[in-house]
């Protein structure tokens, strides 16, 4: 995304591009994005959450994304432009107010360049990038600085690799994709026979693909392993975000969301549209049911039903997890007293 936006847009502009009904005058320029807080005068900021209600109060931005509850809101912004969805409504400004920059094809001298790869053109292949033997690349994808293909690797159309990404032997990377620097695709999982009476660890051979679906975006430093003797797959839609693992034989369904820091253990399967919260550790041979929720530092040792969020270690409903710890609070208080009566019987039993 540029650092610099294109040109300033009108309120009616804004309001054409998101579908949006506009309360106040038409001409009012914006020419950047900002938060209810932080927004001047030439901002276009939103509100998206009743939390926020203060900020708008107090905003100088001079449009304001929201909801219809808030359209008669009487301090704040006068020009707002009533929209369904106020976050999906600033994407759609974002892409006009912030284009993405503009690549040049070609081949920059220093890449190298390994025997039977081939692409269609126009591609950017940029400093000091090696391509091994039988890569194949689509048209219009596009690998940073140093990035590192290895043989026999396939990446689909319109793919973009910021630098320092890695792609072992024999990976899959769909169309559309978006690897962040330093991601690193088809490296072996964590398999060993555990040595007996002395001996070594045995490695097990890992002999699976890694396969990357179409309009997968995987953030900076994570990391997907190849399969052991099946693929680890991340399917279409998926979106990982930095500091992300997933294990050998793992299978990730369609436009799954994994937060930072979370790890998903060997073989486990993740079903359709899940979500999966930051520091999340998902264990081995488990299946998280298609749309669950599972919150934040949860730890999943067993399968998570269809629909359900769920949060603590282990696992469990998110209600119950509540009702658990209402009840250590109403608790607490009487510790003391508890304490002082297990004394008691102990000192009568004497």
């Amino acid at each position: 995304m540029s650092a610099v936006p294109r040109r300033a847009l009108s309120a009616a502009e804004v309001a054409a591009l998101t579908g949006g009904r506009l309360i106040g005058p038409p001409d009012v320029q914006v020419a950047a994005v900002a938060p209810l807080e932080r927004a001047g005068p030439g901002d276009l900021s939103f509100l998206a959450s009743p939390r926020y209600l203060p900020y708008l109060e107090r905003s100088r931005a001079s449009v304001v994304l929201c909801v219809e509850a808030y359209a008669a809101q009487p301090a704040g912004p006068a020009t707002r432009i009533i929209v369904p969805d106020p976050h999906a409504a600033l994407v759609t400004v974002l892409g006009v107010l912030y284009p993405a920059p503009t690549w040049a094809a070609g081949i920059h001298p220093t890449a190298v360049v390994g025997p039977g790869a081939t692409w269609t053109d126009p591609v950017s292949i940029g400093p000091h990038v090696v391509l091994g033997r039988d890569v194949r690349l689509g048209r219009n994808v596009r690998l940073g600085a140093h990035c590192v293909i290895g043989d026999g690797v396939a990446i689909g159309d319109d793919s973009e690799l910021y630098p320092q990404v890695t792609c072992y032997p024999g990976t899959t990377v769909g169309q559309r994709a978006l690897l962040h620097s330093g991601v690193r695709l088809g490296s072996d999982g964590f398999g060993f026979v555990p040595g007996r009476d002395g001996a070594a660890h045995r490695k097990i051979p890992h002999v699976g693909r890694c396969v990357i679906g179409d309009d997968v975006e995987i953030g900076a430093n994570s990391c997907v392993d190849r399969g052991s003797v099946d693929d680890t797959v991340i399917d279409d839609g998926t979106k990982l975000d930095n500091l992300v693992h997933i294990a050998h034989n793992v299978h990730v369904g369609k436009r799954c969301l994994i937060l930072a820091l979370a790890g998903i253990a060997g073989s486990s399967r993740v079903e359709d549209d899940v979500i999966i919260g930051g520091e999340v550790g998902v264990s081995d041979h488990v299946t998280i049911g298609r749309g669950a929720r599972v919150l934040v530092q949860s730890g999943v040792i067993g399968d998570i039903a269809p629909g359900a969020t769920v949060w603590g270690t282990p696992a469990r409903p998110h209600r119950e997890v509540l009702r658990g710890i209402a009840a250590l609070y109403r608790l607490a208080p009487h510790a003391a007293d508890l304490e002082a009566l297990t004394q008691t019987k102990d000192d009568d039993a004497l």
